[in-house]
């Protein structure tokens, strides 16, 4: 059986009123049309303002809450703990009342009665999405290749996306290039940025990762809709040119967290590519024993150091005779394996630092200058 009840709260039309014949009907309709509408305005109003202080409420309670955490953590004072437990109980209670409100304020409108405003709708004043069927999951080298060959083509476009400033512009801009608006098109903003930052062009990098959130959002956006991007992108550009205060925070926020990730990113990268060059260049300096000549000479005594630097075999010859036969064999030995000092060079060119050859004749040199001290004839090794 069909239920009828709905149609039992409809509040008549205009025109099945009768009026006096010396009232201007006309007149009488479009003031009853404007009364009408204004309750409905002053309606949608409160029920606006409610939600708002429920929302705000409820941002509160999820800050005071984040607060108890991390003083429960840190193990704070007792005092503040029970302040803002005494103001978490305050802000439940708040909550509860304003759900209870706008729990009233939805009965009410439920009974409220139909007119020819709420009962008719215009035909074509919405936007209708097609919801993307379920697709299968692309692999690495699929993404891979697909992000190539998506760059490869539009790679210009997007950098023209990525300059601009103004809101209209960006939604001009993605009406008239509309395949802009998908996943390809934030992964290569997101690496122009931190290569950006890598150069220290950082005002261009703040430019480009403001474009780079916006259309993060927008396939935020998509994802919660599971709509195609290319459908809600005018939405974002609505919602976000109205100044919505939350709305515009989150952003924002986000945007802000992203230029410190990039940031975080690029200075990764640099230190990576120092690291990997200072082991390149460390390997081009190892001598024939694997040892690096200038952590040899880092580590040689101030006295050997000075020879090196002077460059003076005569001078290397009197510092090693005053030193520990066995001390000086270790660093003459670690010279040789290095490059530091080079054995059986013509005698007399000289010490170099940092492994560019040298003369005196290594081993021997220190053999001789054992044999002068006499350290065979004392038994020293």
């Amino acid at each position: 059986m069909v239920d009828y009840s709905v149609w039992d709260h409809i509040e008549v039309s205009d025109d099945e009123d009768e009026t006096h014949p010396n009232i201007d009907t006309a007149s009488l309709f479009r003031w009853r049309h404007q009364a009408r509408v204004e309750r409905m305005e002053q309606f949608q109003k409160e029920k606006a303002e409610l939600d708002k202080g429920c929302r705000e409420c409820k941002r509160k309670l999820a800050e005071c809450q984040k607060k108890l955490k991390e003083l429960e953590v840190a193990e704070g004072g007792k005092g503040e703990l029970a302040k803002l437990q005494a103001e978490a109980q305050q802000l439940r209670h708040e909550e509860k009342s304003w759900e209870k409100k706008l729990e009233e304020l939805k009965k009410k409108e439920k009974n409220m009665p139909w007119n020819v405003d709420t009962l008719s709708k215009d035909g074509f004043s919405k936007s209708v999405f097609n919801v993307r069927a379920e697709e299968q999951e692309e692999t690495e080298e699929q993404k891979e290749k697909k992000h190539k060959t998506f760059v490869e083509r539009y790679e210009k476009q997007i950098k023209h996306f990525g300059m601009l400033r103004r809101w209209d512009d960006s939604q001009k801009y993605l009406s008239d290039t509309p395949h802009l608006v998908c996943e390809e098109t934030a992964n290569y903003l997101v690496i122009w940025c931190i290569d950006l930052e890598v150069e220290e062009k950082h005002a261009l990098m703040e430019q480009v990762a403001h474009q780079t959130i916006v259309m993060q959002f927008i396939l935020e956006l998509a994802k919660s809709l599971k709509v195609d991007p290319r459908a809600c992108f005018r939405q974002f550009f609505a919602k976000i040119k109205t100044a919505d205060q939350q709305y515009m925070e989150g952003f924002t926020e986000e945007l802000e967290a992203f230029k410190e990730r990039v940031r975080g990113r690029a200075r990764a990268r640099v230190e990576k590519a120092m690291k990997e060059y200072e082991e390149e260049e460390r390997q081009k300096r190892l001598g024939p024993g694997g040892l690096d000549p200038v952590e040899v000479y880092e580590a040689l005594p101030p006295e050997l150091q000075k020879c090196f630097d002077v460059k003076d075999v005569q001078l290397l010859q009197e510092t090693i005779s005053k030193m520990d036969p066995t001390e000086a064999k270790y660093h003459m030995q670690r010279c040789i394996d290095s490059g530091l000092w080079v054995p059986n060079a013509r005698s007399g060119e000289g010490a170099e630092k940092g492994g560019g050859g040298g003369g005196g004749g290594g081993e021997g040199l220190y053999e001789e200058i054992r044999k002068e001290n006499g350290a065979e004839e004392k038994g020293k090794p």
